[in-house]
């Protein structure tokens, strides 16, 4: 029996080599391989035959059918180096190389965006007097909400559509706000100057003009003496860095749980620009951020002394600052990573 499975051996090999030397390209080669190296290949059922061999004569058959294995192996290895090398030798010669030719460059890379629109922001803000002050994005229900004055079961709560962790009492921060309470404890009762930018997070329905996560700027400002004039002067300075020398701001009455009196800020758009109407909805001014004087309970809550010291807050999103300066009316845009759009900032 061992006889005769060794003679299949060695017409087995015959075959292979025979075929071998028949396939004309890679692709050939790659199936001479499947057909007899593959899961099912022949190679590997004369392999499996060992088992059928009496136990006396295994270690003659194995031998033989091991070198088989290595034998073919070489010749397929050493067979499909040189197809390749064919292969690229008529590539070459059908698409020869010009190397008088200059090389070519390497795309450069650039800033996304949102980063763009950030670093001006700082920039402005820097120019001002500001630091920036960087909060966690994973905030206690305290700190997001009840020392901004929204304590349990208050209706402003409904304002923001939280996302809330497996942890109770441990959210997404829905805004950048809770940074206010950390720099005032940090501050511990100094003057204070700063902005905070970072990632917020909303369960909203995700439409062109609304993301679950986006970024937010908060600025803040407390000391002696600080006015709503203060605030104005601040927000009139970064609309026109930010928007051109020549806008004017318009302050409207608003309402939000953490300052009083609230305000929000609209700029006049620029008469020539085609996308006026839409932008604005006809009327000329077009909203830009929220702001107020800090309410005394959060200044409480900050650790500062309201009768003593008075502040400012305002917030933004940068990225609808980016919307409103280019007229992009999509959003999710800036989270799809399509180069034909990122490549024109």
């Amino acid at each position: 029996m061992a006889d005769d499975a060794t003679d299949e051996l060695k017409k087995l090999e015959g075959q292979a080599q025979t075929h071998l030397q028949q396939c004309a390209d890679e692709a050939a080669l790659r199936a001479w391989n499947t057909q007899y190296f593959g899961d099912k290949g022949l190679v590997k059922a004369a392999l499996a035959k060992l088992s059928t061999i009496p136990k006396e004569q295994r270690g003659t058959y194995g031998k033989e059918v091991n070198r088989v294995k290595e034998d073919l192996t070489r010749a397929y290895d050493a067979a499909l180096a040189s197809a390749k090398a064919a292969a690229l030798q008529a590539s070459l010669t059908a698409n020869p190389l010009d190397v008088s030719l200059p090389g070519r460059g390497r795309p450069r890379g650039r800033l996304h965006p949102a980063t763009q629109i950030l670093r001006q922001i700082y920039t402005i803000f820097a120019d001002l007097g500001f630091q920036v002050y960087r909060t966690r994005e994973v905030e206690t229900d305290e700190l997001n909400f009840e020392f901004l004055n929204m304590p349990a079961h208050h209706p402003a709560r409904d304002m923001w559509d939280t996302f809330f962790t497996t942890t109770p009492g441990v959210v997404l921060r829905t805004h950048t706000s809770p940074g206010q309470i950390h720099v005032m404890r940090e501050a511990a009762g100094k003057p204070i100057r700063v902005i905070l930018p970072g990632m917020c997070y909303r369960n909203e329905a995700i439409s062109t003009r609304s993301e679950i996560q986006f970024y937010q700027v908060e600025g803040l400002v407390i000391g002696e003496g600080v006015t709503m004039a203060d605030l104005k002067g601040t927000i009139t300075a970064f609309a026109r860095r930010m928007f051109g020398p020549e806008r004017r701001v318009r302050i409207r009455s608003s309402y939000f749980p953490f300052t009083e009196p609230s305000i929000e800020v609209d700029i006049d758009w620029p008469k020539d620009d085609p996308n006026r109407d839409r932008l604005t909805k006809g009327t000329g001014w077009l909203e830009i951020l929220g702001a107020g004087m800090v309410h005394p309970n959060v200044l409480r809550a900050g650790g500062y002394d309201p009768d003593k010291v008075t502040g400012f807050a305002f917030g933004m999103g940068p990225q609808r600052m980016l919307m409103l300066k280019h007229a992009i009316d999509d959003i999710r845009l800036f989270w799809q990573n399509e180069l034909r759009f990122l490549r024109q900032f």
